[in-house]
């Protein structure tokens, strides 16, 4: 049976290397939408290439730019968060492969798995700032949201039909980014040049950043209590350098299951494709031979985004909501130049001591929560 994919994001990274899984994989997988931020030039090549029935882009200027320039092709064109909303409850849409940076995803998402979509979630904020919405709903179903990110794909092929009971921990790996051995004095000189140029994944500007401050592993920790239903004392950090070792499920007899492949983001994004059957894949296989792998404890003290995501998973209600957007706009900011590689921890730390959690949040109360720390954030910046 031919499997009906959107594609929210197609023109970020994630997007693309989709589209390259879904060339590879043949007959079987046809694109019936894709959406975007506002690149409308490559979003146009793409619709050209893949013929889908829906192109969006969030962006609306840019969304009429590429109406003109599909004048003649058949496919509908919207723009905005209605629009992204329309790709991700396309009727004839089997997978929502959820591929939008940050905060931006979340609502896509949520009507995606209201609609009864399967998705495949590689934004993980949509869970960050959701998942406790989510949960009340009754819309974190194991059958219907496919992981994408290579953490939480490896711990769901190590999970595989166990119960959440049988888990005792999970260990999250992580390569420690690009200053993970660094001096503590030199990382406030850090230039964005720098934070982008990760040692073993080649990634968007923003998880780049967020994975050399560790906010990344934060994140991931909070996507996978809500993804396996686990408590956030089950989910440990490790520093893995070498980025073969995907993450580990350790299970309440001992026993330690651990997910093992190249670095390559295709791989569990057509895991999550193909669900349930695995297919050939052009990815060369993993030679074991003269490898030499390392684990450690993450370095809490230089890089504190990581205890900051466990505080807000800890408080829950609309703190996490917070601490996504407070990062957003000091990752955004630092981009810029304006604010120091280690200012990011320091604003997020600063927005979080002022936030006063909603308990039980509806989605007004995390849309409100989400627009008072940007606010908060700027402000904090510019004042600095």
């Amino acid at each position: 049976m031919e499997k009906k994919i959107a594609i929210l994001g197609s023109t970020g990274s994630i997007g693309r290397q989709t589209l390259q899984v879904i060339d590879n994989l043949g007959a079987g997988y046809r694109v019936v939408a894709l959406t975007a931020g506002g690149n409308a030039g490559l979003l146009a090549d793409q619709v050209r290439r893949y013929a889908p029935e829906l192109a969006v882009l969030s962006d609306l200027t840019a969304a009429d730019a590429l109406a003109r320039s599909l004048q003649g092709v058949a496919c509908r064109v919207e723009a905005g968060l209605p629009g992204q909303v329309s790709a991700a409850c396309h009727p004839a849409v089997d997978i929502v492969v959820a591929a939008l940076v940050g905060f931006s995803g979340f609502i896509p998402v949520l009507k995606a798995l209201q609609c009864g979509k399967t998705v495949a979630l590689a934004n993980k904020e949509a869970l960050v700032v959701g998942g406790e919405l989510l949960q009340r709903q009754g819309l974190l179903d194991r059958e219907r949201i496919y992981p994408v990110d290579s953490e939480h794909s490896a711990i769901w092929q190590c999970i595989g039909a166990a119960p959440v009971s049988q888990v005792r921990r999970i260990w999250l790996t992580a390569s420690g980014g690009p200053f993970r051995d660094w001096e503590a004095a030199k990382l406030p000189g850090v230039t964005p040049e720098q934070a982008l140029a990760h040692p073993n994944w080649r990634m968007g500007a923003k998880i780049t950043v967020d994975s050399a401050t560790m906010m990344n592993k934060g994140f991931e920790a909070l996507e996978a209590r809500w993804l396996f239903g686990l408590n956030l004392d089950q989910i440990r950090v490790v520093v893995h350098p070498q980025s073969a070792v995907h993450s580990m499920v350790e299970f309440i007899d001992g026993a330690m299951i651990a997910q093992i492949s190249p670095p390559d983001m295709r791989l569990p994004i057509q895991y999550a494709l193909t669900y349930p059957e695995r297919r050939e894949s052009v990815l060369p296989g993993f030679d074991l031979y003269g490898q030499c792998w390392s684990f450690g404890e993450p370095d809490r003290e230089r890089f504190p985004c990581l205890d900051y995501a466990y505080q807000a998973g800890e408080i829950g209600g609309t703190m996490p909501a917070c601490l996504n957007a407070a990062n957003e706009v000091a990752v955004e900011q630092f981009l810029k130049g304006n604010l120091s590689f280690t200012g990011i921890p320091r604003v997020v730390g600063a927005v979080m001591a002022e936030h006063k959690a909603v308990n039980q949040p509806e989605l007004a109360d995390i849309l409100e929560a989400d627009r008072w720390a940007r606010a908060k954030a700027f402000c904090l910046i510019n004042d600095q």
